[in-house]
């Protein structure tokens, strides 16, 4: 099993890799705050937090540059574009290549791998490396420290807004008795990697409810509140007042 999934990944990378490949575009972007951050990089370096951006940057000796996420699968290649400079002469020249990951949360991590003309390989300007035993390979890291704490809570609208946060590329459905258990009614979308949301309008009531990944169930870790339900399941427990 761990030899065919090498396979597997081997032939997704290298699939990827040969596929839609194309020289990158030269740009300034139009929105004043992020034209401002990117013009103030003097050179390619180690990818930059902001709170609403993640800049990846590389040098200019590739003629193409593209990112793939974990959240992803590593399915989707995303360019990255030139960064260019005019001098108070009006000559142009190239800067560096990047690219803008917009931060819809501040999400904990994030795992991705560079192509460089073809070849896949971890980010060179990135120390945070992990290492996959799975698939012998490394995948490099963004950490924030200042990541917020997001949790299932009832929102000011009488509904609930679920969260839950794993793995990414999951299918993750929730039920509770207010589907009768049913875990084939809702299903939480995955917004940032590993992030996954639902917003639910429900009544006043006491409410027991569990995700599921497939048939098996999965308590919520960030409701602090479970209890045993009279069928003896272990939920976790929300109340709408």
């Amino acid at each position: 099993m761990k030899k065919t999934k090498i396979l597997l990944s081997a032939a997704l990378f290298l699939g990827l890799a040969v596929s839609g490949l194309n020289a990158a575009e030269s740009t300034n972007y139009q929105n004043f705050e992020l034209d401002t951050l990117l013009h103030n990089i003097e050179k390619p370096c180690a990818p930059i937090l902001t709170d609403d951006y993640i800049i990846f940057t590389a040098d200019m000796h590739n003629r193409f540059v593209g990112i793939a996420f974990d959240f992803e699968n590593y399915k989707i290649i995303h360019p990255f574009e030139i960064m260019t400079h005019t001098d108070d002469e009006g000559v142009t020249s190239r800067r560096y290549m990047f690219y803008c990951y917009k931060r819809e949360h501040k999400i904990a991590s994030l795992k991705y791998r560079l192509v460089f003309d073809g070849l896949w390989t971890a980010d060179p300007l990135n120390p945070n490396k992990e290492y996959d035993e799975d698939i012998n390979l490394y995948f490099s890291k963004v950490e924030d420290p200042g990541s917020i704490k997001i949790y299932t809570q009832v929102t000011n609208d009488d509904s609930v807004h679920f969260i839950y946060k794993g793995q990414s590329g999951q299918t993750i459905r929730l039920a509770g008795n207010f589907t009768s258990w049913d875990p084939w009614i809702y299903t939480l979308k995955e917004t940032a990697p590993g992030f996954y949301e639902l917003n639910l309008p429900l009544t006043r009531g006491t409410y027991y409810y569990n995700y599921f990944i497939g048939l098996t169930p999965i308590l919520d870790d960030s409701n602090p509140k479970k209890a045993y339900t009279m069928d003896g399941r272990s939920a976790n427990v929300i109340v709408v007042d």
